[in-house]
């Protein structure tokens, strides 16, 4: 089969490798039909993931159709149309049990880390792609919704939701701030509504971005490069500050914005993937009475999402802006990486 390999920062080749197959009773194996690219995997092509090594095959978003199952799955079988999970967890250990497969217990890649896809394991830019834990892992797709919506509940939905909006704890009626309106942002600003936020203001300095935040939520958009960024995101919170504050970068800078936007007693929610240590001013921020979360995706609102999504009460279309054959994936990588020239926000490849 045809892969995405990582040979080391700044190099990735479309190649043959040997098929995906199971291994394991609890396996699947899946035909990709539809893949994506993330901001993470471009992290990793730089060299930012120092435990994704030379031969390894990228990828961790994907819609497909199972090819074989091991003896020991029951909830799915061959000729299933599936989302794959960016996450795989056992379901039976501790971290599975208490709703956290991000901290999956089991062997697979490594115990502790659920994020085994195109990191610690083969993942989901290929022909093929090796399931494991496939009954918790894979998750059938109703036949109205298209692959296009359907990769984007592998990752960034499940992500902006579980680690911007529900961490943040949104209430209903709260104002609330996303920092960065790249993919993850939008899916923040897309599903804060969910829990009755009053006003969601996107923050970015890309004046497309924040024209598609405008289409999936936002009431009010903000470019931080203006001098005065800050007074304007402050004239709309009221209250001395945003209630929730959602960091969708990754950077230190993007993040010390989060802390200084918030009100007293309110929530600092970190989604961005750090590169570099950020700093803390707790000189400041303990007498505030803030709290500041962080997260890996767990997946587990999936099906909830995949529910709101194929009812059409998900705006997500706007997602998708660039379209490649899955073999054409190195260019996609291309135009993904320069999305600041080329306006990409998911790039979907297909088969």
């Amino acid at each position: 089969m045809k892969a995405l390999v990582f040979h080391g920062p700044n190099t990735i080749a479309w190649e043959e490798v040997p098929d995906a197959r199971l291994l394991e009773p609890t396996d699947a194996v899946v035909r990709v039909d539809t893949t994506t690219i993330c901001g993470t995997d471009l992290h990793i092509l730089h060299g930012d993931v120092p435990a994704v090594t030379d031969g390894r095959v990228l990828g961790h978003e994907g819609v497909g159709t199972i090819v074989a199952v091991g003896d020991g799955v029951s909830s799915h079988a061959v000729g299933e149309r599936v989302i794959i999970s960016c996450i795989s967890g056992c379901g039976v250990c501790t971290y599975c049990r208490s709703q956290n497969p991000s901290h999956c217990l089991a062997p697979e890649g490594m115990s502790g880390i659920g994020w085994v896809l195109g990191h610690l394991i083969d993942g989901t830019q290929a022909e093929l792609v090796r399931v494991p834990f496939a009954d918790s892992s894979l998750h059938r797709l109703p036949p109205n919704v298209p692959d296009e919506l359907a990769v984007l509940l592998s990752d960034i939905l499940p992500t902006g939701f579980e680690i911007g909006v529900r961490y943040g704890q949104v209430q209903p009626g709260d104002t609330v701030a996303v920092v960065g309106a790249g993919p993850v942002g939008l899916a923040a600003i897309a599903t804060a509504g969910l829990y009755g936020a009053a006003q969601i203001i996107a923050i970015d300095t890309d004046g497309h971005r924040l024209d598609v935040a405008k289409r999936l939520g936002a009431t009010v958009t903000v470019d931080p490069s203006a001098p005065e960024w800050k007074a304007q995101v402050l004239a709309v919170a009221e209250e001395g500050g945003v209630d929730v504050a959602i960091e969708c970068v990754g950077i230190p800078q993007t993040f010390t914005m989060c802390t200084e936007l918030v009100r007293p007693g309110g929530h600092v929610a970190n989604v961005g993937v750090h590169g570099t240590p950020a700093e803390l001013a707790l000189q400041d921020l303990w007498i505030r009475n803030i709290t500041i979360t962080t997260g890996l995706v767990n997946t587990t609102t999936l099906p909830m999402l995949l529910r709101l999504v194929a009812a059409g009460k998900l705006p997500v279309q706007a997602f998708v802006t660039h379209r490649f054959d899955l073999a054409d994936i190195v260019s996609a990588y291309d135009t993904f990486g320069r999305a600041a020239q080329t306006q990409a926000l998911k790039v979907l490849l297909t088969r």
